[in-house]
């Protein structure tokens, strides 16, 4: 691939604001699923190469199986390869993607996936009204359903803490080299999305800190023909205003203090 899994959403955060500096909301959004690669796919390249030069090789076949696919699903594996993208989805199936990266970002890409999806889908019932990003809270705010566990409210500060971890934990990386990804993980979450979840989820989410992928193989995932370190750090330096917009823009609604229901 060009460049780093960086790449996209570097390229996509200059657009993330309008001329008069107001925060777009599909562009926000795009930036956030843009980011997804780097904890929801695998560089897979001998599974993905393999199968499209030998369809139904046994070897490939046996891997899927044995980590719990059943034949429907290897096919649609097939079918989403390519030899134009090695980087595979292979998010669809929680199993394969455990192999691979561990409860720990599964985790954090289904609380991220799931806040941007009920975002869009305020916004494509219309995209005029909702073109801002704070205008869907403005909405909910005078309707007095903002606090509402459903509303967008809560899924744009979800998504946002949910970012807040995701930049703490590349900084975590870039700062201490000699950190396994557990370390990485654990003190990410401490420093971010800890203080705001029940007991209930915090221990899930702190087990599942622990289960966090081998670095190395995470290092593998994210790596591209550009330097991934820098492209790492302007992610960090180029996001974080645009998070701590949205967390001003929420604690002045007194909104940004919600915890887990």
């Amino acid at each position: 691939m060009e460049g780093s899994v960086f790449t996209p959403s570097l390229e996509g955060m200059k657009h993330v604001k309008s001329e008069a500096g107001e925060m777009l909301t599909r562009p926000f959004l795009d930036v956030c699923k843009l980011i997804l690669p780097v904890i929801g796919t695998s560089k897979v390249r001998l599974f993905g190469l393999l199968w499209k030069r030998n369809y139904g090789c046994q070897e490939n076949y046996d891997f899927l199986y044995q980590h719990g696919l059943c034949d429907s699903q290897i096919q649609e594996a097939a079918e989403k390869c390519s030899f134009d993208n090695i980087y595979v989805n292979v998010t669809w199936h929680p199993n394969l993607f455990r192999y691979k990266f561990g409860a720990a970002m599964a985790l954090v890409k289904s609380d991220i996936g799931g806040n941007i999806s009920r975002l869009e889908e305020k916004y494509s019932s219309n995209p005029t009204q909702f073109n801002l990003l704070y205008s869907m809270v403005e909405v909910e705010v005078a309707a007095k359903t903002a606090k509402g566990s459903s509303s967008c409210t809560n899924g744009l500060l979800w998504l946002t803490r949910a970012m807040d971890f995701l930049v703490e934990l590349f900084r975590n990386l870039l700062q201490h080299p000699d950190w396994t990804m557990s370390q990485v993980c654990t003190d990410s979450y401490g420093k971010t999305l800890k203080q705001w979840h029940g007991w209930l989820a915090s221990s899930s989410f702190s087990l599942a800190m622990k289960l966090a992928p081998d670095r190395k193989k995470f290092t593998e995932v994210i790596s591209g023909s550009g330097d991934v370190g820098a492209d790492m750090e302007a992610f960090c330096t180029n996001f974080s205003p645009f998070l701590e917009e949205n967390h001003k823009f929420l604690a002045s609604k007194g909104l940004d203090n919600l915890k887990a229901s």
